[in-house]
């Protein structure tokens, strides 16, 4: 897949920014506002988070949009909104088992195909956004050393911060089974590194 220059790839559409609403439905300005900042403020994060388990930019962006509009439809089920990013990466995390489960064993995207998702902070020198580019380069390269199952509990467990017991649930194995994947995944990992210093 070849991303143009300066496109993110991971445009919205208008129907997905509001899902489960209905045309001509009586929705204020307001909440098509609060939808809008929602994914704006947490769409690069959760592409990210599904791009490090996939390894692949294409399911990587659909997966994005169809957990956007699961967190939409169920927005209703969101207690307390201090704990909204946390539900919504659980969302993220669940679709991307389930493409797992569904598919197997993805191919990988070469990081230079990985397109640049809307910013969501002020721009950075190029210096910047290089040293950036090569340190994800850096640690997409070390994930890809792992076996899907090991990368998979590496992530939700180190990275989007998920209890053990909960990826044991969601990747149905035991806690013991999930222990085991990171170490692993870990010696791996401090390997890959390790021949990368030398």
């Amino acid at each position: 897949m070849s991303v143009p220059p300066g496109s993110s790839g991971l445009t919205m559409s208008e129907s997905a920014r509001t899902p489960g609403l209905p045309a001509g439905s009586d929705v204020t300005e307001e909440s098509r506002e609060l939808h809008a900042r929602f994914v704006q403020e947490n769409l690069r994060r959760i592409f990210l988070q599904i791009f490090r388990m996939v390894g692949n930019v294409d399911d990587a962006q659909d997966l994005t949009q169809e957990t956007f509009i699961k967190a939409l439809q169920r927005q209703s089920q969101i207690k307390d909104l201090d704990r909204a990013s946390h539900w919504l990466s659980r969302i993220a995390t669940n679709t991307a088992i389930d493409f797992m489960r569904r598919h197997g064993r993805l191919a990988t995207t070469d990081i230079a195909e990985l397109p640049d998702p809307p910013a969501t902070e002020p721009e950075h020198s190029p210096e910047r956004l290089l040293l950036r580019a090569e340190h994800s380069a850096y640690l997409q390269s070390g994930l890809r050393t792992l076996s899907e199952r090991e990368r998979t509990a590496l992530v939700l467990r180190d990275v989007d911060d998920v209890p053990s017991r909960d990826v044991a649930k969601l990747m149905q194995c035991s806690e013991a089974t999930v222990r085991s994947h990171i170490a692993n995944a870990r010696i791996k990992f401090r390997r890959y590194l390790e021949r990368r210093k030398a």
